[in-house]
């Protein structure tokens, strides 16, 4: 299902699509429909307590072609950083750098029984804006640090708004079902293979199998 901007925060165009990512099939902003439904009621519980805020789309769909990109993309953007060059790295070099690509990018696994989680359709990635901008989440969506770590500022005084910020986002998208990356402040999913293997974290008890795989098609 399109999510319906409007009643959300968006940049455009998607970010991803500045840089060239190949969305063949359709719009980035799309989710499963359960999964969207659920992000409706997660700006509305947000909208209680801070009626001006509203939840920032960063990304939703991303069908395998975009993975491979976006992981291509970082590898070559991270080499660079390190003031190296592609061409010239080993292949022990290159694979250890790919890891840590890895570690923030899932594998862009075609098989269907594996699937990223942004290829089902039932993950997203989001910020918070209110009235006069981006609230302050403390380092950038996609930062390959630490810092992206949930929780990375919950022992810091100086710092600790921005904890504040990501826990409100976190109290939103949880009372509304879904789970968050343990590794990225940004990235909540419902009814994935991650949403599944996190939720029997927190109920050991039960069995939770995940119920979207792959989004092929229309969804």
């Amino acid at each position: 299902m399109p999510i319906p901007l409007h009643q959300f925060a968006a940049e455009q165009p998607h970010p991803y699509v500045k840089l060239g990512a190949p969305y063949a099939e359709r719009s980035p902003y799309y989710l499963r429909q359960g999964v969207l439904e659920r992000l409706l009621q997660a700006q509305h519980f947000l909208q209680i307590e801070y009626p001006n805020w509203r939840i920032q789309i960063f990304d939703a769909y991303r069908p395998i072609a975009v993975q491979q990109f976006m992981v291509d993309y970082t590898l070559a953007q991270t080499v660079q950083a390190r003031g190296l060059r592609l061409s010239d790295l080993t292949e022990t070099q290159r694979q250890e750098i790919l890891e840590e690509v890895y570690e923030f990018w899932a594998v862009p696994n075609a098989n269907p029984k594996m699937p990223p989680p942004h290829s089902t359709g039932a993950a997203v990635d989001v910020t918070l804006v209110d009235g006069e901008g981006a609230i302050d989440m403390g380092s950038p969506i996609d930062e390959m640090s630490a810092q992206s770590h949930p929780d990375y500022f919950s022992n810091s005084l100086s710092d600790c708004l921005f904890h504040h910020n990501r826990q409100i986002l976190t109290q939103a998208m949880s009372q509304a079902g879904f789970r968050q990356h343990p590794k990225e402040w940004w990235h909540y999913s419902y009814g994935d293979q991650l949403w599944a293997w996190l939720s029997h974290q927190t109920h050991s008890e039960a069995i939770i199998i995940a119920q979207y795989g792959r989004a092929e098609g229309g969804f």
